[in-house]
Parts: structure tokens; C-alpha cells; sequence
């Protein structure tokens, strides 16, 4: 496939490195250690099957999903892919 000025292969390791990319930041987000027995943000008990499912919890239910409905605003914009870091 023609692409210009791009070698072959260019196009598939932007999607290779979006890809890294989320991968390493849903994995920086992981808590590690042992799983909390109260919620830290409002102290509500949490559950034991929720402990064993998800090592390291430190928020009940509820708290978490505020929590993640908080961070869905990432704009996921691919700088690599942008045509202006393509002529710098």
C-alpha cells in the first residue's frame, strides 16, 4: 500500500504503541497490596467476595464507580498519529 512518506509497517506501529500505551496506563492505575476492609473514601464496609475478586480494592462499589466515571474523561488523542508531531 502506498503511504507516501511513511515505510511500510508505519501505520500498524502507531496502533502497536496506542495500544502500549493504554496497556501501561490501565496497569499503572492497579493497586497493589493487601485489599482494605472499609471503604477509604466513606468507610462503608466492603464486601468479602468483592476483596477476594479484586485484589488491593480500597473503595466500595458505589465509591469506585464515582471514582471511574471521574477519570472517563481521558481524550485518548494519539499525539504519534497527529499530522502535526508527523513534520516536526
Amino acid at each position: 500500500m502506498a503511504s507516501g512518506w511513511a515505510r511500510d509497517g508505519a501505520v500498524q506501529d502507531q496502533i502497536d504503541a496506542s495500544v502500549a500505551d493504554a496497556i501501561a496506563r490501565a496497569r499503572s492505575r492497579l493497586v497493589a497490596g493487601s485489599s482494605r476492609t472499609h471503604c477509604q473514601a466513606c468507610e462503608a464496609p466492603i464486601p468479602d467476595a468483592r476483596r477476594q475478586a479484586v485484589p488491593g480494592v480500597q473503595l466500595c462499589v458505589p465509591c469506585q464507580a464515582e471514582a471511574d466515571a471521574e477519570g472517563a474523561v481521558f481524550s485518548g488523542y494519539n499525539r504519534r498519529g497527529s499530522k502535526d508531531s508527523q513534520l516536526r
